[in-house]
């Protein structure tokens, strides 16, 4: 559905340079820092920006050679973008049908209605959870093959979160050839939904891994600086010098579990993946 190949894209401050590839049927997750260049990864994706180089294929094409028919086989969900706040459900409604061939006016009026989403009030006025849940009703109100959602449970409580994420399980159920780009950097959000994860950061791909390889193989060790001495490191990714030592990421946990009976070794998540190959040396 998505293949990037050394997508470069340069910024007075910044420079993006990263290739992946998301297959049809798939639900593929981008983490990173803030800045790390997931909003500029997506936005090249949509073609809302030129690159300065490599090649994007989208649903088999350039995006810049995108035809009307083929943005509506895309579903998004922008945190920085949407309908006017001075309009009202009823009207964005009406702007859906003119769109989109393929919106389905019954259901979306149905969905708005079972996530609580009044037609008659003011987008100004509806809640951070109203507008987020609004955004993903939108990008799958018209059978999109592919949606591309940047941030979509950002800032949400847990309730909410899982809403937004059921309805995603619902737009997949449909239809296995259908695919998912989420990026977020809420580990539950990703662990539960995605195939595979992409760590980005600095304008680069860190990482590529099926998420339950991260959930069976990836494993942090809690060792003392003398344990750590001691280690075989041939199987570390990397550490986070702590108050008693260091965390240390693994993908071999088994290894370590086998030859150093003595050592505390806990469970990999992308939580502790996040912190120590983001945070750490």
């Amino acid at each position: 559905m998505i293949k990037l190949t050394n997508l470069q894209k340069n910024y007075n401050d910044f420079s993006l340079n990263v290739s992946l590839e998301v297959p049809a049927g798939t639900v593929t997750g981008l983490i990173g820092k803030n800045g790390a260049g997931k909003s500029t990864t997506i936005k090249a994706i949509l073609g809302l920006i030129r690159p300065n180089g490599g090649e994007i294929e989208v649903l088999g094409k350039d995006p810049k050679n995108f035809t009307s028919k083929d943005k509506e086989s895309i579903g998004v969900a922008l945190s920085d973008s949407g309908f006017s706040m001075q309009l009202n459900l009823e009207d964005v409604t009406r702007i859906l049908k003119r769109l989109y061939h393929e919106f389905d006016e019954k259901s979306f009026r149905e969905q708005c209605k079972n996530q609580g989403l009044p037609f008659n009030k003011l987008l100004k006025d509806f809640s951070t959870g109203m507008k987020a849940k609004l955004r993903v009703l939108v990008a799958i109100s018209h059978n999109a093959k592919l949606l591309v959602l940047d941030e979509p449970t950002s800032g949400l409580d847990v309730l909410a979160r899982n809403e937004i994420l059921d309805m995603l399980r619902d737009y997949l159920a449909k239809d296995n050839e259908r695919t998912i780009l989420i990026s977020s950097h809420i580990s539950s959000d990703l662990e539960g939904l995605c195939d595979d994860i992409y760590m980005i950061d600095h304008g680069k791909i860190l990482l590529h891994e099926d998420t339950d390889t991260i959930l069976g193989q990836y494993g942090v060790l809690k060792v003392s600086a003398e344990e750590y001495e001691k280690l075989d490191k041939q199987y570390l990714l990397a550490k986070k010098q702590e108050s008693f030592g260091y965390s240390c990421l693994t993908n071999e946990k088994q290894y370590y579990l086998d030859n150093y009976p003595n050592i505390v070794l806990e469970n990999g998540n992308i939580d502790q993946m996040i912190m120590i190959m983001l945070g750490g040396k």
